[in-house]
């Protein structure tokens, strides 16, 4: 028995595996955004930025304790509406000096330089890049963690659009590449993320509000992905729109519409 109930946990303990995902907690950000679309974390867990369509503006939250949201504590917002009414993601370079933002209106991806490291009051506008010839509706926008690559998705043919970048974190060195069809899965993807090793691909779905997890035979490589399972997240939020891990993928972040919070769950 005691092997069996060993083996139980090791089983429900696997990192990045969204099927074991179990919910712990929920912090609300309706009092700066009732309508979050995206969720990003810094490396180190002590830092949260929550973007939104209603106030057009990145929020940006002090979290005392790392990757607890339970701790998490409102610190400023940065207005992003002089580019884009209706932002729907938030990135950062892992270093916290540049900032990107994928915007419906403009159909493009917006970058921003930050003179301090991860605080967004320092942001300054440096270029777009428009995805308007391959998307129209562009939903997110992902970076491998060298900036060679840039990964979009969208309602526009329900599909990830991967972009090679021939100088690292600079979108108007940016080359369409391919595009992978998520409609099988979902016909709303509203978010990508990769595992750092690029091995693996998550989709946050509107239309079923599941997290959908693909492994990439070849790393960072869309053309490779193929389906592997899904977790429901309706229990929680019925509009999802946003999706995060923590590095080490043993935590899971989602954000909706319809909730207007984050979720936290165990992996």
């Amino acid at each position: 028995m005691s092997t069996f109930i060993n083996s139980f946990w090791i089983r429900l303990s696997i990192p990045w595996s969204v099927i074991n995902s179990v919910f712990l907690q929920s912090f609300s950000v309706a009092s700066k955004e009732t309508s979050p679309r995206d969720i990003f974390f810094k490396p180190d867990g002590t830092k949260m930025y929550v973007i939104g369509t209603i106030s057009d503006s990145i929020h940006e939250y002090d979290l005392s304790t790392a990757w607890d949201i339970s701790t998490a504590v409102f610190l400023q917002s940065f207005s992003v509406a002089a580019k884009d009414t209706d932002p729907l993601a938030a990135f950062f370079k892992p270093d916290g000096l540049k900032m990107y933002m994928a915007g419906d209106i403009s159909d493009s991806i917006h970058e921003y330089d930050l003179s301090t490291a991860w605080d967004i009051s320092t942001a300054v506008f440096l270029q777009s890049f428009s995805v308007a010839a391959i998307q129209v509706f562009p939903t997110d926008t992902f970076f491998k963690p060298d900036g060679l690559k840039m990964y979009v998705s969208g309602d526009s043919g329900d599909k990830f659009d991967e972009y090679d970048l021939s100088t690292a974190w600079d979108i108007s060195t940016s080359v369409f590449l391919q595009s992978f069809s998520v409609t099988t899965q979902d016909i709303n993807p509203r978010n990508v993320f990769f595992k750092p090793d690029g091995l693996k691909m998550y989709m946050a779905g509107l239309n079923n509000n599941r997290v959908y997890e693909y492994d990439l035979s070849t790393a960072w490589d869309i053309s490779t992905a193929v389906f592997l399972q899904s977790f429901s997240v309706a229990a929680k939020e019925t509009r999802l729109s946003g999706l995060f891990f923590k590095p080490d993928g043993t935590k899971m972040y989602i954000v909706g519409f319809s909730s207007d919070s984050i979720h936290e769950y165990n992996l």
